[in-house]
C-alpha cells in the first residue's frame, strides 16, 4: 500500500495491531514506546518521531520502503 499522509500511515499501524491481536499497553510493554506516542501515530497526528514510527512498524511486521517517484 502506497501511503501519502500521516493518516493512512497510523491506518496501517492500527489495523495490523489489532489484526495481531495487540492492545496499544502491550505494544508500550515490549517497545517502550509510550502509550501517547501509539495513539497520536494511529490517530494521524503529523507530528510523530519517524524513528519511532519506523521501529512500531517493523515490530508490527510491516516493512517501510521509500522509492522515487519517476
Amino acid at each position: 500500500m502506497k501511503v501519502f499522509d500521516a493518516n493512512t500511515f497510523g491506518e496501517v499501524i492500527k489495523k495490523q495491531r489489532k489484526k495481531m491481536g495487540y492492545t496499544q499497553k502491550y505494544i508500550c510493554e515490549v517497545s517502550g514506546i509510550s502509550a501517547s506516542y501509539i495513539s497520536d501515530l494511529e490517530n494521524g497526528k503529523a507530528t510523530i518521531e519517524l524513528g519511532k514510527a519506523i521501529q512500531l512498524a517493523n515490530l508490527l511486521g510491516i516493512d517501510v520502503e521509500l522509492t522515487e517517484r519517476g
